[in-house]
């Protein structure tokens, strides 16, 4: 197969890491991630992953728990640096030679984030792991993704979520909800579909970066995108 992509920055949710559990990791899942992952590394594609916390943390009502809305974003980027652990070790157990970098400093665990080491890491076949966000608080793992990708010069954000693309309503919700093989940036402004938060999704389009969201949890599905197959909805100018 040739790749259609030489460059990619996956992003996943931290929920998708529970699988069918209420918290914490569903180890099928990782074992699955990893080895999707691993099937696009040995075609040659340059990985980079950024994962959510959801699944540890979620920001949550400050009237509710007492805890402030910027020291609770720390707490979800710890979370972030634990997830991305755990598909570090998840690849690194099947062969995938991995780097770790986080936006908060914890040398014990992580590199610091450095973009030219970043690049040079995937350069060389590494998959190249962010951790922590950006580093600040305010901003989501969708904002962080979009960042990364942009800076590492990505040729696509693949988003992968349990829904196999973006519909004109939530198909879980609406059984008539039909799905988008390919929408416009402004389409989705317009039409107010959710793709990422605007932060995240201004980004992306100011910089003229495609996102593919696609579902994740079907094994293959990762290979099947990076060949170019019509899988999930393609969000570009």
């Amino acid at each position: 197969m040739l790749p259609k992509y030489k460059r990619v920055l996956l992003k996943l949710s931290g929920e998708a890491l529970m699988g069918d559990k209420s918290f914490g990791f569903d180890n099928s899942v990782i074992a699955q991630y990893a080895q999707d992952i691993k099937s696009v590394v040995n075609l040659g594609v340059q990985v980079a992953v950024v994962i959510g916390g959801g699944n540890i943390y979620r920001g949550m009502n400050e009237a509710d728990t007492g805890i402030e809305r910027a020291h609770g974003d720390y707490m979800g980027m710890l979370a972030t640096v634990i997830n991305g652990m755990a598909l570090q070790a998840g690849l690194e157990k099947i062969g995938v030679y991995t780097r770790l970098q986080s936006a908060i400093k914890m040398e014990q665990v992580a590199e610091p984030y450095i973009r030219r080491r970043a690049i040079r890491h995937v350069e060389k076949g590494r998959v190249v792991i962010f951790g922590a966000g950006t580093g600040n608080p305010y901003f989501t793992t969708d904002t962080a993704g979009s960042l990364r990708a942009i800076e590492i010069n990505a040729n696509v954000i693949l988003k992968g979520t349990r829904v196999n693309g973006i519909y004109t309503a939530d198909p879980e919700k609406d059984p008539t909800a039909k799905k988008y093989d390919v929408v416009s940036f402004q389409e989705c402004i317009s039409k107010n579909l959710r793709v990422m938060d605007m932060t995240a999704f201004t980004l992306c389009m100011e910089n003229k970066l495609p996102i593919i969201v696609f579902d994740m949890n079907q094994p293959g599905n990762l290979l099947k995108v990076i060949g170019g197959e019509k899988v999930g909805t393609l969000v570009r100018d």
